[in-house]
């Protein structure tokens, strides 16, 4: 239990500005419900306080609220394992390919030395997966599973959805510069991203599409030569009609422009001066900011929310819409450079017209999304309140012990998973692996409201041994808010992304599973 010494030591700390000091939780337009005290909106039960010390988390959530404030591809193999067994809807080949994924995984972690520094080792063969010993079988269970201390083993030791320390970098580390050990995993990587390559560009030129095998493609990551094409076809921007494109392209463009030239001018009017004021407010605080504080970027996403806030009135204009449109706005931009490093792309280099054209591209695409979430941005924003109920459902059934020392502590979900629920991730991991996991959330059925459900699970559960290792609500909430993720890559979203297919092919068709 939280002493009182560190709720208050919490709540003076929440409010001060110093670096690694508790965030308030971002994008909450209207302050998020109280799910104890809501529960005819969440449509569950509320938990019967048993104790004098629950009924105080009811006044220690409350304080949290008060204080809230508008603040603002490498490894192909095992991803294609995965985007195969989508074609089959026998859940036990299914569930078998997944515990293959992190089998595979698994076991190139065992190999190298722990105590002894090493070049790494030489890559298993393309054409034969590695099979993990019938001695290790503790590396294949499931993440509930492996949760379970052994006799000779810690129970803090496992730590699932651990990244191989044995596998290839990523595309954008290899470019770099290569060592002698990694030649040869590189010219093996090389080689399954030419292939794959080839796979999207015969499918792409077609005089149409198949979206289904599409899907199945980019599931496991999308080159990025194809991905602009690709995110827009799988989005619903643009038809797999290869000659109705160009044609589509033009009508809506030019209907993003006519938006402007009607609406745009009101931005100083009364009535929408507040909505205009706080986008201005909100873009210089997002990521990249190198690429987002040029000037010409910060009007083209001014221009891009406020005409989206103006043409959606049930929802407006909420914080953490405007991280949304960075990956689409990154992905087509770098189709008109050669920069890897996102960070010093100058859009000045960009012809006028195809930046004008990378903008209506990115508020279209961006709209199809909003489409399918905007429940999360209505008022009181009940698409994430129930979501976030979900997610500490879920958890409670796949990982007992993390969500009963969260809630000994008396963490609560809405305090961290509300910004991973409103910002897709986005404040948690790096663009890259943003740009990664949108791969497969655009080739998941509802991806981007369903799937993320079981991303989140796998992802809250990834960090299971720091979780437990915290003893304080302050140091747990303040680790939850800032997790050590800015040298993840491609193979660290690969994995989690494998844990989350597991996850939603365990309880996606039977919700009662994890409810209690």
């Amino acid at each position: 239990m939280a002493s009182d010494g560190a709720r208050k030591q919490f709540w003076k700390r929440s409010n001060s500005k110093v670096p690694g000091s508790i965030q308030h939780v971002y994008g909450a337009q209207h302050p998020p419900f109280d799910p104890l005290l809501h529960s005819t909106l969440l449509k569950s039960t509320p938990k019967v306080p048993t104790t004098p010390v629950k009924a105080k988390r009811v006044s220690t959530f409350q304080e949290f609220e008060s204080n809230t404030s508008d603040a603002w591809d490498a490894g192909e193999d095992d991803d294609e394992l995965l985007a195969m067994a989508t074609e089959s809807l026998n859940s036990e080949v299914v569930m078998e390919t997944a515990h293959r994924v992190l089998r595979n995984h698994s076991q190139r972690q065992s190999q190298p030395s722990q105590k002894t520094p090493e070049p790494e080792p030489e890559p298993q063969p393309i054409a034969e997966p590695p099979v993990a010993p019938s001695g290790d079988l503790r590396l294949v269970k499931s993440v509930s599973e492996s949760h379970t201390p052994c006799p000779s083993e810690s129970t803090g030791d496992t730590v699932p959805l651990q990244r191989s320390q044995s596998l290839p970098h990523s595309a954008t580390v290899t470019l770099s510069g290569t060592s002698d050990p990694h030649a040869l995993a590189d010219s093996a990587l090389s080689k399954r991203e030419t292939s794959r390559l080839d796979k999207f560009k015969q499918l792409l030129a077609g005089p149409n599409t198949d979206l289904e095998e599409l899907r199945k493609l980019s599931w496991s990551g999308i080159p990025k030569p194809v991905r602009p094409m690709t995110w827009k076809l799988l989005s619903g921007y643009l038809p797999a009609n290869v000659d109705r494109r160009p044609a589509t392209l033009q009508r809506k463009q030019k209907e993003y422009f006519a938006f402007i030239e009607h609406y745009y001018s009101s931005r100083n009017d009364e009535v929408h001066q507040d909505t205009y004021r706080q986008i201005h407010i909100d873009i210089p605080r997002m990521s990249p900011e190198a690429l987002i504080l040029q000037p010409k970027v910060t009007e083209i996403f001014e221009r891009i929310l406020f005409i989206w806030a103006i043409r959606h009135p049930a929802s407006g204009y909420v914080q953490g819409i405007n991280d949304l449109v960075t990956p689409f706005f990154v992905v087509f931009i770098c189709e008109y450079t050669d920069q890897e490093d996102v960070d010093k792309v100058d859009v000045s280099s960009v012809p006028a017209e195809v930046l004008r054209n990378i903008e209506a591209d990115t508020y279209w695409c961006m709209s199809k999304l909003l489409d399918g979430i905007q429940d999360n941005y209505t008022f009181a924003q009940p698409g994430i309140q129930m979501k976030v109920k979900m997610l500490e459902e879920l958890v409670s059934r796949i990982d007992e012990r993390v969500h009963r020392h969260l809630d000994g502590n008396e963490v609560r979900y809405l305090q961290f998973a509300f910004r991973w629920m409103n910002n897709l991730l986005m404040r948690e991991l790096p663009l890259r692996c943003t740009i990664r996991l949108w791969d497969t959330y655009q080739s998941e059925p509802e991806g981007f409201s369903h799937f993320h459900l079981y991303v989140c699970a796998a992802f809250l559960v990834r960090w299971r041994r720091e979780i437990l290792e915290e003893r304080d609500f302050q140091e747990l909430l303040l680790f939850l808010q800032n997790l050590p993720t800015a040298r993840w890559d491609d193979q660290d979203v690969s994995l989690l992304l494998a844990e989350a297919y597991r996850l939603k092919f365990a309880f996606a068709d039977a919700p009662n599973h994890y409810k209690k």
